[in-house]
């Protein structure tokens, strides 16, 4: 056995490491041998190449935007986890901080890749002939050659920053469907105290006294006795009282309260949740949540005005048209010992537009033999 049969075979230290974000050595980002192709030697006209300073400059923008795409990215991960639902506050400043998060990543992605194809890229304009559908072999080869030599005009293979930018950029982004997928577990979901609260309102609730809320005309807060509201086709926003200015509580127990002749009313209305003809609708949309408070006396429809959806308040307030899915839920009412008007409980359904697990609150609303 000779000398040289016992040398150890040394790796060559002139071969350098690949570093994550690069081609590695040799090869173009595609796998075929790199072709450094100049925008100046292609044979089109009118080729204008960008100033290499400029260039440089525009890489450093379009690095940093990147780079905000990549924080925003981790923050919005971050806020995913810290702000949890849990009230309509907390709910507000968990889509907040969401949306402003995905908003900001979004942005900077969007900005830093115009910037890139705007100034570090050449303009030159090609026309391109019409033929015919099926491509030979030499079409699809000049199409491969056109979109090497253009993704080496792109810099990314040249601009080492940018591109490890861009993929830094890219990696929160990539993970953030990953995160939102959560959600469909019901089993996950911390809303079963949110959840509470969206099936229920205030007007199930009783004063200091003990006695069930009055209704109060919404914005002076004046108590409504049933003699005093009894024109036909009359109609008032209300609110439970003691709670003129709880925005929270009126987003979901806002009502509209209209006057029927006894002969006008239908088999949709539950009866013995009126008082002389008088009925209470809640005034959330059960679409999207706007305020139904359109009113045409002589049909009796009650119209919301964001998406047209349109109810039958002599029936139900069953929905006749539009895109809302479900009846405006009916508040049942009476009057106390001096004649105004207040609540003998809450809904029996949600109000409002659908959410998650709505399904489980109507199911709730039958068994106990409610509408749902």
């Amino acid at each position: 056995m000779t000398d040289n049969e016992h040398e150890i075979e040394q790796p060559d230290e002139r071969v350098p490491k690949r570093v994550i974000g690069t081609p590695a050595p040799g090869t173009s980002m595609l796998g075929a041998a790199e072709k450094e192709a100049d925008a100046a030697e292609r044979d089109v006209p009118g080729v204008t190449l960008p100033d290499e300073a400029k260039a440089r400059k525009a890489e450093k923008i379009v690095a940093l935007c990147f780079a905000i795409t990549f924080l925003a990215g981790i923050a919005f991960l971050i806020s995913y986890v810290v702000f949890q639902v849990g009230s309509p506050e907390a709910t507000g400043v968990s889509n907040l901080a969401l949306g402003g998060t995905l908003t900001l990543a979004v942005l900077g992605l969007a900005v830093g890749i115009v910037v890139w194809v705007r100034q570090m890229m050449p303009k030159y304009a090609l026309v391109q002939e019409r033929h015919t559908m099926a491509s030979d072999e030499d079409d699809r080869e000049v199409v491969s050659e056109t979109f090497l030599q253009g993704a080496n005009e792109s810099g990314f293979v040249k601009r080492k920053l940018m591109r490890r930018t861009l993929l830094l950029a890219a990696a929160p982004l990539g993970l953030v469907p990953l995160v939102l997928l959560r959600d469909l577990d019901n089993s996950k979901m911390p809303g079963a105290k949110f959840n509470k609260l969206l099936r229920h309102t205030v007007w199930g609730e009783k004063t200091k006294e003990g006695k069930p809320l009055r209704l109060v005309v919404e914005g002076t807060g004046q108590p409504i006795r049933a003699a005093d509201f009894n024109s036909p086709g009359g109609i008032l926003s209300v609110v439970p009282e003691g709670y003129e200015h709880d925005l929270n509580a009126l987003a979901k127990a806002t009502l509209i309260l209209i006057k029927f002749r006894p002969e006008e009313l239908k088999s949709g209305v539950k009866q013995n949740w009126t008082h002389d003809g008088i009925v209470a609708y809640s005034k959330i949309c059960t679409h999207v949540g706007c305020p139904a408070a359109l009113y045409e006396q002589t049909t009796h429809h009650i119209l919301c005005p964001c998406h047209q959806s349109t109810f039958d308040a002599a029936d139900g307030a069953k929905v006749i048209f539009g895109p809302a899915a479900r009846p405006l839920p009916q508040l049942p009412i009476t009057v106390d010992g001096e004649g105004y008007l207040i609540a003998q409980g809450d809904f029996n359904v949600p109000v409002g537009p659908s959410y998650w697990e709505r399904g489980d609150a109507e199911a709730e609303a039958r068994e106990k033999g409610g509408q749902a």
